[in-house]
């Protein structure tokens, strides 16, 4: 035993990480990616994309304490779908389209098949979203985490014509919004959710509430986050959108305004989409406030679209030919400065 491996860090299990997950990195691999996995730099051709004048959008992002019930459940291939997810959807709102995507993971033991079942959900997420997966890097850092426990984050690097930029100048006073469904909590709000369920009430993840129609509690929280791309791209490509909102940490409260400019309010009905399951269960037993829900949660929709009116029938076309729901949940108006930014009846 070297040195090292007495002070905790195993490299061997380091280099048996990378014959591991070799394939699943491969697997993401687009037109553009230079190199290999192992080079210290993962590199990409942004020539093969033919694109005039690109601008380079950029994102990072975690998974927040949603990592602690993957964790709890020891089940790890979902998590980095999460990781991807957040970051890709976050780029995409700019109206860039990823492209690389690197993934961290801290770790108190370097366990090569845990380590390799999260890297082959990254890979998943990166498949999804035709980010190639061009490097990364597992710390092993036993002083810092326990053994059992990591952390996960990552960064994209997303491309757009700069004509196709999506900023809060482009939306409009009488633009429609469009929702598109979330798959449930994606990866916010479950500081909240754990104190509910495991504080307040001391629920366990192997439970099977009935009003979660057949899931466990585990199952429903770790229900990975939604990855936009395929559907809306082609959307940003004909310049059909205005703007974008991925609904992330704030829910709809926070983030519906990020996309456009003051002198604007979103005005939002929130009776014109489902609310999943999931939301109604935390509402109920946590005893939440309508606000705590809006400024917490998704409540639903992952992605709001604001869409001139004459653009609105072009963009159902291209949303039923990628076989996405979407609801129509309400318009944006002029508004005085000292106006709230968002209503939601």
């Amino acid at each position: 035993m070297t040195r090292y491996q007495e002070a905790g860090v195993d490299v061997n299990a380091g280099y048996e990480l990378v014959n591991r997950i070799k394939e699943a990195v491969q697997s993401t691999d687009r037109d553009g990616v230079i190199g290999s996995l192992g080079s210290f730099g993962g590199m990409f051709d942004l020539s093969v994309l033919k694109i005039k004048h690109p601008i380079l959008v950029s994102g990072t992002d975690g998974v927040g304490t949603k990592l602690m019930i993957a964790q709890k459940l020891n089940k790890h291939d979902t998590i980095g779908i999460d990781v991807v997810a957040m970051c890709v959807n976050d780029v995409l709102a700019q109206g860039a389209e990823p492209v690389t995507f690197l993934d961290y993971i801290a770790t108190g033991h370097n366990d090569p098949a845990k380590m390799a079942a999260i890297v082959s959900g990254v890979a998943t997420g990166c498949r999804d979203a035709n980010a190639a997966l061009i490097g990364g890097e597992t710390a092993e850092m036993p002083d810092m985490y326990d053994p059992d426990e990591y952390d996960l984050a990552g960064t994209v690097v997303g491309v757009a014509e700069k004509d196709e930029l999506l900023t809060d100048g482009g939306p409009q006073a009488d633009d429609v919004l469009i929702g598109l469904p979330s798959t449930g909590l994606h990866s916010n709000g479950f500081s909240l959710v754990r104190q509910i369920l495991f504080k307040e009430h001391n629920i366990a993840l192997t439970d099977q509430p009935r009003e979660l129609n057949g899931q466990t509690v585990g199952e429903a929280l770790l229900t990975p986050t939604k990855i936009y791309v395929r559907p809306v791209l082609p959307l940003i490509r004909q310049q059909l959108l205005h703007g974008i909102s991925h609904i992330t940490g704030g829910g709809l409260i926070e983030n519906v305004p990020r996309m456009f400019s003051a002198g604007l309010q979103a005005v939002i009905d929130s009776s014109r989409w489902p609310t999943l399951p999931i939301f109604n269960y935390l509402r109920t037993i946590g005893n939440l406030s309508r606000a705590d829900c809006f400024q917490t949660f998704n409540m639903g929709l992952g992605l709001v679209l604001a869409v001139a009116p004459e653009n609105i029938e072009a963009v159902y076309e291209v949303l039923r030919k990628e076989q996405v729901d979407s609801y129509q949940i309400g318009y944006l108006r002029q508004c005085l400065p000292t106006a709230p930014k968002i209503v939601i009846k």
